[in-house]
């Protein structure tokens, strides 16, 4: 079977996020699904399969990490849609069936593609003892993000202070399911971003994650009630970067970006 590399929300080669995708005629046994996901080695390798016609959804999704099955990814969806699109084994939109429900993916003839993802639920939360210490800043405020995404969400002072980050990733492990999500509002928004994050995902094997669809789900409101504006663009300022231009509407959230492939080959096993 084929086997791609694709690096999401980026335009370019060696910026984004990359992430393996396969397409199954039908989901292998769950070891070999996380023994490719290991081979592979990227912060998650994606798994999709077609339905039959007439359902609610048209592919079967499925997410892996180096170490184990997430329920949502948004740079990986993102790569499998771009696969998809890029290949000709589906044309238009592109509903999923995930553990996050349907998540529909529409191309765009510029080359995005648009995600359609449930906005995650903030609620504040007391700063856990510890985690100003295991992230090497103190923050302002905390967030739990709710089931989906299972991370705690940090808002820090300024953008200089999320770029300066040196956390002990061992030390993060306590204070969220996932991961931690720093952000803070752009310096100069005349730069083409509004917010700026970093995510530290230690607890899935992850210990900075390049491009995160899915913490922009919990971002993006958090920054458009800030903000006053639905549309937003947020930068994440890991080594590789990336951006995602957002919008909130409602329960549910848009994430666009870009998609490249860089490695195809084929899968001996």
């Amino acid at each position: 079977m084929r086997i791609r590399i694709v690096d999401a929300f980026t335009d370019r080669p060696f910026a984004g996020n990359p992430a393996g995708v396969l397409l199954l005629d039908a989901f292998p046994g769950d070891d070999w699904l996380q023994n490719v996901a290991l081979e592979v080695n990227h912060a998650e390798t994606a798994f999709a399969h077609p339905l039959p016609a007439g359902g609610e959804a048209d592919w079967a999704l499925r997410w892996f990490t180096p170490v184990t099955e997430v329920a949502m990814c948004g740079h990986a969806t993102l790569a499998t849609a771009h696969v998809l699109h890029t290949t000709g084994a589906h044309d238009g939109p592109v509903r999923f069936a995930t553990r996050s429900g349907v998540l529909v993916a529409t191309p765009a003839e510029d080359g995005s593609v648009t995600l359609d993802f449930p906005t995650a639920p903030l609620t504040r939360v007391d700063v856990p003892r510890g985690a100003a210490e295991a992230l090497g800043a103190e923050p302002l405020a905390a967030f739990d993000t709710g089931p989906n995404v299972g991370d705690l969400l940090l808002e820090l002072a300024d953008e200089k202070t999320v770029h300066a980050l040196r956390p002990d990733h061992k030390a993060l492990t306590a204070h969220s399911t996932r991961g931690i999500i720093a952000t803070a509002r752009a310096e100069n928004p005349a730069c083409g971003y509004d917010y700026v994050s970093r995510c530290f995902f230690p607890n899935v094997g992850i210990d900075e994650d390049p491009v995160t669809g899915s913490a922009h789900t919990a971002l993006a409101p958090f920054w458009s009630e800030r903000l006053g504006r639905p549309g937003l663009t947020g930068l994440q300022a890991s080594p590789r970067s990336g951006r995602v231009r957002t919008e909130v509407r409602g329960g549910r959230t848009l994430l666009n970006g870009r998609a490249v492939t860089v490695i195809e080959g084929d899968l001996l096993v």
